[in-house]
């Protein structure tokens, strides 16, 4: 997941010293140490300063609903949330966004065998410490992988995460016909929008001692209907980083009961439908992804069960 230009462009088009030299006016104090550049779009990277501290400073594509993420992960840091502390920007820099945030490092990833209740728990947790809507505004657009909610006339977004127009390639048509279903579904839902993760796999979480440690990529914060965010977690929490990886469709059952049981909650079976659509569309998302590149296995793993996913987005009470 990420955002419309990749890393590698960020690292052709703002230099090494221009980075720095931002980093050192922007934190009060010259960099001694830089780690190895990580991400996948964006461009991460840990280092020391001069008077001790640790810092991530990263580098990805400037949007302007950057600045309303960096307030909502303020806001949850502050409220006690395990988020990092942002220490300077996001700014704009010859096109770029470049922010500091404190260095959590450590901690380790869970595996998926009988933890979706830890993770149904920590969105349900962030969900419920997260600003209002209205204290936030300017989150719109919402990232590609769970922009359902974009306004143009066309299926997928104007351009994915890797700057492709999804549009212009023909099918797979059951890839789009599921998109279309689960988007229309959507678009319809009567509920308000709430602030959460749009991007809540388990690669971006860390812990200890079966506590959370760490949460990250705030650029993916979303405004969306309740039961849209937790679907959309739901398909995906257990993606560790690799390309294959995704939640079975027991898995994604098992986190939307789990969060639901969490905060004690009786959805109606329009919360419940529209808690599958969301899961449906970015996972077809994904496979759209796949099928642009030739093939994938998320384009595999999403045929193995979609008739199923989509079954649970027409369900009766």
């Amino acid at each position: 997941m990420g955002h419309n230009r990749v890393v590698e462009s960020a690292i052709v088009a703002l230099p090494e010293a221009e980075i720095w030299s931002w980093a050192e006016q922007a934190l009060g104090s010259p960099v001694v140490s830089m780690g190895r550049p990580l991400g996948n779009l964006s461009r991460v990277v840990g280092a020391r300063l001069t008077d001790g501290r640790g810092v991530v400073v990263k580098v990805r594509a400037w949007e302007p609903r950057l600045t309303a993420c960096a307030a909502v992960q303020t806001r949850l840091m502050r409220a006690g949330f395990p988020c990092p502390a942002l220490i300077a920007g996001p700014q704009e820099l010859a096109g770029w966004a470049v922010s500091a945030e404190e260095a959590r490092f450590g901690g380790e990833q869970l595996a998926p065998d009988g933890t979706a209740a830890l993770y149904a728990g920590l969105l349900a947790e962030l969900i419920s410490l997260a600003p209002s809507v209205d204290d936030v505004p300017g989150l719109e657009p919402s990232p590609p992988w769970v922009g359902w909610d974009h306004r143009g006339s066309r299926l997928w977004p104007g351009l994915d995460d890797l700057g492709r127009d999804l549009n212009e390639l023909r099918g797979p048509k059951w890839v789009d016909d599921a998109a279309d279903a689960a988007r229309s579904l959507l678009l319809d839902l009567p509920l308000p929008s709430i602030v959460g993760h749009g991007d809540f796999e388990s690669q971006n979480m860390r812990w200890k001692s079966w506590m959370p440690y760490v949460v990250h990529d705030w650029d993916s914060v979303v405004a969306q209907p309740e039961p849209a965010i937790v679907g959309a977690a739901a398909a995906v929490w257990p993606a560790a980083g690799a390309p294959d990886q995704a939640a079975s469709f027991a898995q994604t059952g098992e986190f939307i009961a789990a969060y639901c049981s969490v905060g004690g909650k009786v959805w109606t079976s329009m919360e419940r439908n529209a808690a599958w659509a969301a899961g449906v569309w970015v996972r077809a998302f994904n496979a759209k992804k796949d099928a642009a590149s030739g093939g994938g296995p998320q384009l595999h793993l999403l045929a193995t069960d979609i008739e199923d996913r989509r079954s649970q987005m027409n369900q009766r009470s």
